[in-house]
């Protein structure tokens, strides 16, 4: 079996990690997937939630453990910021709108293997606005 694709944007913050800890938030409140009044972390260390993502997912922010930096190369069950390089790819002036990135997630999606995950700031009128998250489900 393969992964599922799936993209999601969240509030910006300027402390990327924070940024994605607090959608990480957001979407354990919406839904706990099963596993009630567990923290990020705390699932993380449940053996039974490993399996749980390892073997489908959610499909959200929620099926990766960290953000590592943009400079580490792709890493099982992690969030990993675009390069300046990845992002001028597709946004040339290094500042993507919302709008490009619709019209690129199916090219950003593509590269994307399985337990992998992506994110990178999106602006509006020059500022930035959101961020935007986008990966491929373990199985």
């Amino acid at each position: 079996m393969g992964g599922n694709g799936w993209a999601a944007t969240g509030p910006y913050q300027q402390d990327l990690g924070a940024a994605f800890r607090r959608a990480q938030q957001q979407e354990l409140a919406e839904d706990d997937h099963g596993f009630p009044g567990q923290g990020i972390v705390e699932l993380w260390e449940d053996e039974d939630w490993r399996e749980y993502i390892l073997t489908g997912g959610t499909g959200t922010v929620l099926d990766f453990y960290a953000l590592i930096d943009a400079g580490a190369g792709d890493q099982e069950a992690m969030m990993r910021p675009l390069t300046e390089g990845e992002i001028r790819s597709w946004a040339p002036d290094g500042r993507p709108t919302r709008e490009q990135w619709d019209a690129s997630i199916s090219q950003l999606l593509a590269p994307v293997g399985r337990a992998i995950g992506r994110c990178t700031v999106l602006y509006r009128d020059g500022e930035p606005a959101e961020v935007a998250y986008w990966g491929c489900t373990a199985d």
